[in-house]
């Protein structure tokens, strides 16, 4: 890349699932790469290729607190995705998301960046529409113990409108449907990687309520190229915008494939739901397709293969 075309790139929660793969995209790009995170769900494992890279930076920062750095672009990834990582410090969760965007688009303020915000199909809640569509207002309990971190979102979603209303700010707005591939961390509490490591290790593969409960998941390769589409669009697009794979499945169906194509012999268990799990999630990506020219190419088979392949090659747990 010319030297005249290299950006100074911020990527908050860059040590975490998603943000590793985008800091390695972005640096093969040629940009400069600076990835934040306080390493509560992220890993320098994640990174530990890129820590030589001479123009990849890492900073253990957490943005509920200021951040003091120069940058062309943001994209603000920080924060907790699963139930079991953000209800473990509720408050800390919804600080995480509302006082970092502050602080974030505080950043992107003073430095004149581009900032994207990496929202959540959570923002849909338990939906009673399908798919779901960004004009969809979604139905959320907002007292609930997941609201710690559907409401931030939603609260985030607000700030980043209100500084784009009241400053002019160039925002960008991604909700981020489920997402899973190389590099999840076995304890994180995402269905897919619980599934694997169950059906790798021989446990019982655990599927909270009936199991007819619907879900849709994006290769994680997809996610990434989606998230930087977003970010090149013109100042007037702001979304926001649905990023996910619209193959919807259910979760005793993803159960029963991971099991075959692990080659594992592991029974399935029920437990009970957990209070306000959503009933379905499928994104309608038709604003994606006409504005990013993006859709999923990653079947969710041939992602499945893939994530479970590098989950075998894992040596951090003795899988059978």
């Amino acid at each position: 890349m010319h030297y005249s075309l290299r950006k100074k790139i911020l990527v908050t929660g860059g040590a975490g699932f998603i943000g590793s793969h985008l800091c390695r995209d972005l640096l093969k790009e040629g940009h400069e790469v600076l990835c934040v995170d306080n390493f509560f769900t992220g890993s320098r494992d994640n990174l530990r290729d890129l820590v030589q890279h001479p123009l990849f930076e890492i900073v253990r920062h957490d943005i509920t607190q200021p951040l003091h750095v120069e940058t062309d672009e943001i994209y603000n990834l920080a924060c907790p995705a699963s139930p079991v990582h953000y209800q473990f410090d509720p408050v800390q969760t919804t600080k995480v998301c509302v006082n970092g965007a502050i602080n974030m688009l505080g950043l992107a303020k003073r430095t004149g960046a581009r900032i994207l915000q990496a929202s959540t199909s959570e923002v849909y809640g338990d939906p009673e529409v399908r798919p779901q569509r960004e004009d969809y207002w979604g139905r959320v309990n907002p007292v609930g113990p997941r609201a710690c971190y559907d409401e931030a979102k939603r609260c985030a979603e607000t700030l980043f409108f209100d500084y784009r209303r009241q400053h002019g700010l160039p925002i960008k707005v991604a909700r981020i449907f489920n997402t899973y591939g190389p590099r999840m961390q076995p304890n994180d509490g995402r269905v897919i990687s619980n599934f694997v490591v169950q059906a790798l290790q021989g446990q019982p593969l655990t599927i909270y309520g009936s199991g007819e409960q619907t879900r849709s998941f994006c290769y994680v390769d997809d996610m990434v190229k989606g998230l930087k589409r977003l970010m090149q669009t013109g100042e007037d697009f702001t979304g926001p915008i649905n990023l996910g794979n619209p193959q919807e499945i259910s979760m005793l169906e993803l159960a029963r494939q991971i099991i075959r194509k692990a080659g594992s012999s592991a029974r399935i268990v029920h437990r009970e739901a957990p209070e306000d799990d959503p009933k379905q999630r499928q994104p309608d990506i038709c604003m994606a397709t006409e504005k990013l020219g993006w859709s999923a190419t990653v079947s969710l088979e041939e992602g499945l293969e893939k994530t479970i392949s590098w989950f075998r090659e894992w040596r951090g747990v003795g899988y059978v």
